[in-house]
């Protein structure tokens, strides 16, 4: 089912709002040369629940991160909501993924180059994780 458009406006008000919630906190905390980026929010037909989709650079710090956005997610939505609360009247409930596409998008690329052969060794191309 496509997304509505109200669907559509509350997933690019909260991808911005959450830019600056979590750049804001990595330069707080001390996180150097670590970039995080919302790469995509999905809303659900009933704007109680939303899917952000982080991308972290550089990928080994992404599981770490992820888990300590995951521990503070109270806060996170918090200040979301304290941000919004002309916009929405209720707050979703926030589920953080690690986006996966780009590291996907680089095997592939590597693969048409020649640099690493899937024919030769089809664990390189694994499956994707379903989300």
């Amino acid at each position: 089912m496509e997304e509505s458009q109200r669907q559509k406006k509350i997933a690019s008000v909260l991808q911005r709002d959450l830019v600056d919630v979590l750049q804001g906190a990595a330069t707080k905390g001390g996180l150097r040369g670590v970039i995080i980026s919302v790469s995509k929010v999905k809303v659900t037909a009933d704007l109680t629940d939303a899917k952000v989709y982080l991308s972290i650079f550089p990928n080994d710090k992404g599981k770490e991160l992820l888990e300590g956005i995951k521990a503070n997610t109270p806060f996170i939505r918090h200040e979301i909501a304290q941000r919004t609360k002309n916009q929405l009247r209720r707050m979703p409930q926030l589920m953080f993924y690690i986006d996966d596409s780009l590291e996907y998008i680089d095997k592939i690329e590597k693969s048409l180059k020649g640099e690493d052969n899937p024919i030769e060794n089809p664990d390189l191309l694994g499956k994707r994780k379903k989300s």
